[in-house]
């Protein structure tokens, strides 16, 4: 999923036409949100859809395919909100990839600490509320912040 976060704006960069979403009717803010979902669904909803698969093929109990699936639900947008903003800040860098790997990775990591945490407490017969409901606390976070502060890398990069 973070492989593909470097071309979410990159062609639109390339061709003109992210000149014509800053000057256009829409608000920016709006229009990066709906890239960031439609980046969520192209990457992050085909993983939470497979992942019952997946947690059967490891030998999962049910109970922690379940808490699986809600923790992937909950982490894979902070990781495509997240990768936005890093895709946004580094728009028009010639090895601008790498450059969003570095940015998007650390920021993802409590994403990751959080959701790994409450299947291995699934796992041992604890409950998970609590580390998903870190996970739900930093997908709302990320989602009132992610979008403008991607608007706003936006308008600095075509200065």
């Amino acid at each position: 999923m973070l492989l593909s976060l470097h071309g979410m704006f990159s062609a639109d960069h390339a061709d003109g036409s992210l000149e014509q979403m800053l000057i256009g009717q829409r608000p920016l803010t709006r229009l990066v949100a709906e890239r960031m979902l439609a980046q969520w669904l192209l990457g992050g909803a085909p993983l939470v859809l497979l992942s019952p698969l997946a947690g059967l093929a490891f030998g999962l109990p049910w109970p922690a395919v379940g808490v699986l699936m809600l923790s992937l639900l909950l982490g894979t947008p902070v990781m495509a909100l997240l990768g936005g903003l890093g895709a946004a800040l580094a728009l028009g860098l010639r090895h601008g990839s790498a450059l969003v790997f570095l940015l998007v990775l650390p920021l993802t990591m409590p994403t990751l600490v959080f959701g790994s945490g409450s299947v291995l407490a699934a796992l041992n017969g604890e409950p998970a509320d609590a580390a998903l409901s870190l996970q739900g606390a930093l997908l709302i976070l990320t989602a009132l912040i992610s979008p403008p502060l991607t608007a706003a890398a936006l308008r600095i990069a075509m200065e």
